[in-house]
């Protein structure tokens, strides 16, 4: 097993319909910034990587402004 390949044990993406295995967790809070759609629950959104990515692109902006105000 690679480093980039997940666990065998990771919890599928909460996007729905996607159900491939999540590689990071964010807020539940911070994916609905990018994902309207998702289900209720816990806290954590667990997210695939291209899901992930998609976040990214999404707040990209935000992100920054965040930053900058620093």
């Amino acid at each position: 097993m690679s480093p980039a390949d997940p666990p065998e044990d990771a919890e599928p993406c909460l996007v729905p319909g996607c159900g491939a295995p999540s590689v990071r967790h964010l807020a539940l809070a911070e994916a609905r910034k990018a994902f309207d759609r998702l289900p209720d629950k816990g806290r954590r959104a667990p997210l695939c990587r291209d899901h992930y990515r998609a976040w990214k692109k999404a707040t990209k902006e935000a992100r920054k402004l965040d930053r900058l105000a620093w």
